[in-house]
């Protein structure tokens, strides 16, 4: 059966290189679409503008040579894999639609969102095709109900960016075991390694562990997954009251999984460490606490950058009086909060917090303009980081530079983008994959340890 897949504005803004991903088949994109990407890419927002220039300039590289009748009709898409099997893409003229034929066309009138003249075009080919499977593929819930109402049999959201089916299967950086590890152990080298001690066990009995994962089980047993390969792993024994009386610039954990998020934070070999978890879990303290700790102490630093994802920050932090960090201070107030946990009970908690800010050159950058640096020696923390998408983040982490560490941060139930969801998120995707990469960390920080009315709220309200 063919197979023609209508693309909305909202798929190529999201995936700019989505003309790519659907193989074989007919991809139709129609002119309402090119109207909306000609419009969005001389907007002062930077992240989406940016896209819209890569949508258009991919499908002006496989358009720009073809005859306006090869256009209409479809034009071969290049094959990344070498095979025979190449889709094709087409421009669909949608001004060009009878509305007097009786079909159930939505009112395209240009007093009319475009988002009808988009469905129009899936009505008219699924109207002129019978035999094939028409498809609407958009990221708008809104605008899948629309076409649905009105008939068009198949629509869908963009699923290549998906790398999990659900939610509850994204890796949270530690696997607890019910009972005792040990009874369910046949065979165990251990080794001495100075003051380590270093357990390795059949891989069959961890088949889904990852690197830098943790392991614990209810007989106060704790290790961390130092290697892995097809048929042995290498567990770091460590001890759990230890690790529960850890301390970072004053701060010790509250529960085990923040004792867990301390020490994993704290390992040399890591350069990226992402941080899940509900509001008020302690993940942005856990981060500031061991960058001030970096760098006034062990002097492994020269400065700490913060940076946060906002609604707004997609656009320009405008033109008002003040500084790069007087115009963020609004939405990085956050962190002046933890600085104030960090620091209220000093004699002087002000000038505490103004003293460390300056001797930790902390920093505080907009997204927008962190594209084309390089941040070397530093202590990076990205905060809100859910509302992100996989190439935003891609960009900020390709800014990493030598001797340098960065620190993810999100909650996956505080979405503010109207696009993304917890599956389709860039930090879900970046947890996914980098959870096998041996210089990463994760951990999911569970139990809220803000305050008792803030635990309610987040389980109840």
């Amino acid at each position: 059966m063919e197979k023609i897949f209508v693309l909305d504005t909202n798929v190529l803004l999201h995936d700019p290189m989505a003309l790519s991903a659907f193989q074989e088949h007919r991809v139709v994109i129609p002119m309402t679409v090119l109207e909306e990407l000609d419009h969005i890419k001389d907007r002062r927002d930077k992240d989406v503008s940016r896209e819209a220039r890569i949508a258009i300039n991919a499908i002006d590289k496989i358009l720009f040579n073809a005859s306006p009748k090869a256009i209409q009709e479809g034009v071969p898409i290049p094959s990344a894999r070498n095979n025979d099997l190449n889709g094709s893409l087409a421009i669909f003229p949608d001004q060009l639609i009878n509305h007097d034929t009786g079909a159930p066309y939505l009112d395209g009138s240009e007093h009319q969102a475009n988002d009808n003249r988009i469905i129009n075009v899936a009505l008219y080919l699924q109207l002129k095709a019978p035999e094939a499977y028409v498809c609407l593929v958009t990221k708008d819930i809104n605008m899948r109900l629309k076409a649905k109402g009105s008939g068009l049999e198949n629509v869908e959201d963009y699923r290549k960016d998906r790398v999990l089916e659900d939610i509850q299967y994204m890796a949270k950086g530690y696997e607890h075991l019910a009972g005792t590890l040990w009874e369910s152990v046949d065979k165990v080298d251990t080794l001495r390694e100075g003051s380590q001690t270093i357990h390795v066990l059949n891989r069959e009995l961890l088949p889904k562990a990852h690197i830098n994962q943790f392991v614990y089980d209810d007989n106060d047993f704790v290790g961390m997954v130092r290697s892995l390969d097809e048929h042995k792993l290498e567990l770091l024994d460590l001890s759990r009251d230890q690790l529960m009386h850890q301390r970072m610039w004053g701060l010790s954990p509250r529960n085990f999984e923040q004792a867990m998020a301390f020490f994993l934070i704290a390992q040399s070999h890591i350069d990226m460490t992402v941080m899940t978890g509900p509001a008020g879990s302690g993940k942005t303290l856990i981060a500031l606490a061991y960058g001030l700790h970096a760098i006034l102490e062990e002097k492994r630093y020269d400065k700490m950058i913060v940076a946060r994802s906002t609604p707004p920050m997609a656009e320009d932090i405008g033109f008002l009086p003040g500084t790069e960090e007087e115009k963020m201070a609004p939405w990085l107030a956050a962190f002046e909060d933890n600085l104030e946990v960090l620091h209220g009970s000093d004699e002087s908690p002000y000038s505490s917090i103004e003293y460390v800010k300056d001797k930790a050159n902390i920093q505080f950058k907009s997204l927008n303009f962190m594209r084309g640096r390089s941040f070397n020696n530093a202590y990076i923390v990205i905060d809100e980081a859910q509302s992100l998408t996989q190439f935003q983040l891609k960009s900020i982490i390709t800014r990493v530079g030598v001797n340098s560490k960065i620190v993810v941060l999100g909650n996956l139930a505080q979405i503010d983008n109207k696009y993304i969801s917890p599956l389709t998120s860039g930090l879900t995707y970046l947890v996914e994959k980098c959870k096998n990469f041996e210089h990463a960390g994760i951990m999911h920080v569970n139990g809220i340890e803000r305050s008792r009315l803030a635990a309610f709220a987040e389980e109840n309200l």
